[in-house]
């Protein structure tokens, strides 16, 4: 069972994924980009469905048993793993768009209460 979601995490997760620009036209004008996400957005939009339930071995939120093999492995490990992919899960977590420090964010956040 899912976690429920707030209405704002819901239009983030729907939100397009890009934006059309009429050559000359500003970013300004054009709306710009959105900005780094925090650590439960992403994880809120690409990590849930596999980590709230723990879904192939991936390691469940906030589950110290879970993690602490990983973490064992230094975070240096953890980030690469989890932008490489690792595994059953893909690179990124299929957030292809994120940056490597929005993947730390999310993991930082998976591990925040351990």
């Amino acid at each position: 069972m899912m976690p429920q979601q707030s209405n704002d995490d819901i239009k983030e997760r729907i939100a397009p994924v890009a934006q059309v620009r009429v050559a000359g036209a500003s970013a300004a004008a054009t709306g710009g980009a959105g900005g780094t996400r925090s650590g439960d957005a992403v994880y809120n939009k690409f990590c849930a469905a596999c980590h709230t339930s723990g879904v192939l071995g991936a390691p469940k939120l906030n589950n110290a048993a879970d993690w602490e093999p990983r973490l064992a492995q230094g975070m240096d490990t953890v980030l690469k793993h989890a932008i490489e992919g690792y595994n059953a899960m893909p690179p990124k977590g299929t957030c292809n768009d994120c940056s490597d420090e929005e993947i730390q964010a999310a993991i930082d956040y998976m591990i925040e209460e351990i």
